[in-house]
């Protein structure tokens, strides 16, 4: 029995929507709310010491990072290997294996750190928020804002030739999903590839059956 590790308003979503793409029914979910704080709450450290989600336990083997458990459940599950590309593709193979690497090691990290540049002044001593307001909107005019500019015009012109990222639908898309979906909400820039990507995959059945379960959980 696999037990998929939720926290709420997590990049769990990912590992549920694979689980619905492979028809697997052997899964429970454990729902974990976020502290007040949004930290994940302390019940997640005796699942995985890091207090992390996602984190899927299928038997013995107890799995944290996305990517990860993707390939993990690609390799296990997928019988007829419709979610990621033959070897022989060597292309689209390598394509795959960028795009699963390059979700949380380039694009996200950027996301993640235009968020705390938003959110730290409101954490401030009231007599140097503006202060602290104006040292975060340099960082974010300076430094954040071209390299996001520079990724998101990468990923435009990719998708503007590609429906999906590695030919057909596969994980990398799944893995891709989160990061995009945060800069469509985030970034005021004009992306209509992305947005006419995330269309696409959210028309796709499992997809819409994790929204169903994910809905009840939150």
């Amino acid at each position: 029995m696999m037990i998929l590790h939720y926290l709420q308003y997590s990049r769990a979503f990912r590992i549920l929507w694979a689980l619905e793409e492979l028809h697997l029914q052997n899964y429970q979910i454990r729902f974990y709310k976020r502290q007040p704080n949004l930290a994940a709450p302390e019940e997640l450290k005796i699942v995985h010491p890091l207090g992390k989600s996602p984190v899927l336990q299928d038997g013995q083997q107890v799995l944290a990072e996305s990517a990860v458990i993707l390939e993990m459940l690609q390799q296990r599950y997928d019988q007829e290997g419709q979610f990621k590309p033959k070897p022989e593709d060597q292309e689209h193979a390598y394509q795959y294996l960028y795009w699963m690497h390059y979700a949380e090691g380039s694009l996200m990290p950027l996301l993640v750190f235009q968020l705390v540049m938003s959110n730290m002044p409101c954490h401030m001593p009231l007599l140097i928020r503006p202060i602290a307001k104006k040292v975060c909107n340099g960082v974010k005019t300076g430094f954040l804002q071209p390299r996001l500019k520079d990724h998101v015009l990468y990923i435009e012109n990719y998708l503007a030739r590609h429906d999906y990222f590695a030919g057909e639908f596969s994980f990398a898309d799944i893995q891709m999903s989160f990061p995009l979906q945060a800069l469509s909400k985030r970034v005021p820039l004009d992306i209509p590839n992305i947005r006419a990507f995330l269309s696409r995959i959210q028309q796709r059945e499992a997809f819409q059956r994790a929204q169903e379960i994910d809905g009840h959980y939150q």
